[in-house]
């Protein structure tokens, strides 16, 4: 089978689309991926690292606002789906998945051109403009989020790495502590704020490591690559509390920990439900509310708190969170709250259904629509969703 991928720009986009490429090999060692992307994303250097090759497309963001520039918008629009072409003719491509951002709308548009069938996957509840537009050429849509609003969607859960869905979080708990440095018989809290870190989340952690000490709390915190160059141990009266710029190996992470405070991007929350650990949730303050509507069903079923940015001080945490990582019973119904809502096969149920429309040859036979605007003037800008 032949495949190309489109899902470039940010991790929330290219990590599902690894880990489907890593489910279809996986089913079938005989695959070919193709992973369309642009020179300047993230999958630049993800791609790669996986071991999938890069077919390169110009990037064509749209302004968010009545500009000038809208005007280059159609020509670079047209290279970029004469550039996606190409690479679907050079694999022989017999579907086309897209997952949003720059570079799916080319993709989707490459492979109406060329009849093959198409594939969507929309991993956040408010779909961005690439894949709205896109579902309106293929009734094979497939959302990460149950809530999610999409023409022709069908709740199937984000695709996770299989590092993560197959995580045995208590199995792993003691050998991953020792590994980040923290003691086996602590309550651990795991700290981390996306791909790049958040300043809010990092700050008003910092300004509670006294009483995470004296409440006997010990803490991994993953500062973001731009905060910090190298590891500190800010470890007081023998509780450790570490601070790390990156961590590459977030399982490991996921089983060191009691309970987690981060953002609540798609990925994110997918993956904590998955490996069945709670979290207090900070929603990124900008967009659409994205990272509220991802946090809010974990939250109501009981695997998690949700604190809006602006209330998250060290204040906050000192009376809600550190007493409830105290709580081994309230953590351990959280636990199982968080696991409830995840789901672990998404990787798999999704290259199925690939599978089984490129063996189709061809997508069934629905109305599609020529006109693409956008009743909701939202335009997808390509940010981060982590």
């Amino acid at each position: 089978m032949r495949v190309a991928l489109a899902g470039g720009g940010t991790a929330g986009h290219i990590e599902p689309a690894l880990s489907l490429a890593d489910a279809l090999r996986r089913i079938d060692p005989n695959t070919q991926i193709v992973c369309l992307g642009t020179e300047r994303g993230l999958e630049t250097r993800l791609v790669p690292l996986r071991g999938y090759e890069l077919g390169e497309i110009p990037a064509v963001p749209l302004p968010r606002k009545l500009t000038p520039k809208l005007l280059s918008v159609p020509g670079k629009l047209a290279g970029a789906v004469s550039a996606a072409c190409e690479h679907l003719d050079r694999i022989q491509a017999e579907v086309l998945v897209g997952f949003g951002g720059y570079v799916a709308t080319p993709g989707y548009l490459a492979a109406r051109r060329r009849r093959i069938p198409i594939v969507i996957h929309e991993a956040n509840p408010l779909p961005g403009l690439a894949n709205r537009l896109g579902a309106r050429l293929t009734p094979h849509v497939y959302t990460g989020h149950p809530h999610t609003e999409i023409r022709n969607g069908r709740y199937i859960g984000i695709p996770l790495r299989e590092q993560i869905s197959r995580l045995d979080r208590l199995s792993m708990g003691d050998k991953a502590r020792a590994f980040f440095g923290l003691r086996p018989d602590l309550p651990t809290l795991l700290i981390f704020g996306g791909s790049q870190g958040a300043q809010a989340v990092n700050q008003a952690a910092f300004d509670c490591a006294e009483a995470f000490s004296a409440a006997g709390v010990q803490v991994l915190h993953v500062v973001g690559p731009k905060n910090a160059e190298e590891p500190k141990d800010l470890t007081r009266d023998g509780v450790p509390y570490v601070a790390v710029p990156y961590v590459d190996r977030m399982d490991m992470a996921y089983a060191a920990a009691d309970m987690a405070m981060c953002r609540s991007g798609a990925l994110t929350c997918a993956e904590l439900t998955a490996v069945g650990l709670p979290a207090t949730f900070v929603p990124l303050p900008i967009g659409n509310g994205e990272q509220r509507l991802n946090a809010e069903p974990i939250v109501e079923a009981g695997g998690g708190l949700m604190v809006p940015n602006a209330e998250l001080t060290p204040q906050w945490i000192q009376q809600n969170l550190i007493p409830l990582l105290t709580d081994t019973d309230r953590i351990v119904s959280m636990s199982e709250a968080a696991a409830k809502m995840g789901r672990r096969d998404a990787d798999e149920a999704l290259a199925r259904e690939v599978m089984a429309v490129a063996r189709g040859g061809a997508a069934p036979e629905t109305p599609i629509d020529d006109d693409f605007e956008d009743d909701n003037g939202y335009v997808d800008d390509g940010k981060d969703t982590q």
